[in-house]
């Protein structure tokens, strides 16, 4: 029977094991930090960007272009051409001027890499997560950055990249170090899902006839494969970076 004063204060016991407890038991606030919850928030964040569209896809879809711009120019780096300069437009286009020769391997592997770049970066940024380094992954962002503003070679182009690196520098300097690794996964799911719809809208113009100068034609014409096929290469190029992607995010929440 309880003495009157354990009735009065409690029992020492009890509360000794109800204090352990309480500080093995993760917070919320810790729980809202593990890798499943944030791969689900963040995957869930950047799908919704990219299936409803409108100004706030048009806006994150300048992302897309400076890294299908950044593919190009590194393409064309890696097979001996001469990079002129980067243009990015205000309707979220762009276009990446290399000087060598008009036709070959070269310039089909460089026209290639457009549609191809942001769901690949996507993938590696995906690998590198599952292996915690949310660090290395905003580095390579702001690699990224500096590359492509480095060789824009018009106004809204660099402020589009401007404004991308100081968002990344509030991230990496500024926000706190639980602020990161969210960003991280947003901007890893946002390139494996944004990497598909470009390659949807871009078979849709074609379909109206207003891309006839895309990548795919170009690939049509420098090779004896039909745009169509080049185009469903895209298709199934960053599909399979989606999913293998996806993958390695969505560990954590198989765990």
């Amino acid at each position: 029977m309880s003495s009157p004063v354990q009735l009065a204060l409690g029992d020492p016991a009890r509360a000794g094991a109800a204090l352990r407890a309480a500080a093995t038991t993760p917070s919320l606030l810790e729980q809202a930090q593990t890798p499943a919850v944030i791969t689900l928030v963040a995957g869930g964040v950047a799908l919704l960007v990219v299936l409803v569209g409108g100004r706030l896809w048009r806006t994150a879809r300048n992302g897309v272009t400076i890294v299908h711009e950044a593919g190009h120019a590194l393409a064309a780096v890696l097979v001996g051409r001469r990079l002129q300069g980067i243009k990015l437009h205000s309707d979220t286009s762009g276009v990446t001027v290399s000087r060598g020769k008009p036709e070959g391997p070269g310039m089909a592997f460089t026209a290639l890499a457009g549609y191809m770049a942001p769901s690949v970066l996507g993938l590696l940024f995906a690998s590198l997560l599952g292996a915690d380094l949310v660090g290395t992954v905003l580095v390579l962002i702001a690699l990224l950055l500096l590359g492509v503003l480095v060789m824009v070679r018009n106004a809204y182009g660099v402020f589009t990249v401007v404004v991308s690196a100081v968002v990344l520098a509030l991230v990496a300097f500024v926000a706190p170090v639980e602020v990161q690794a969210p960003f991280s996964y947003l901007v890893t799911w946002f390139l494996l899902f944004g990497g598909v719809r470009p390659v949807v809208e871009l078979q849709v113009k074609r379909r109206r006839g207003q891309a006839r100068d895309s990548d795919a034609d170009q690939l049509g014409r420098l090779t004896a494969v039909p745009p169509v096929l080049w185009v469903l290469v895209f298709a199934v190029a960053t599909i399979s970076c989606l999913i293998a992607g996806g993958l390695w995010l969505l560990e954590p929440v198989a765990a």
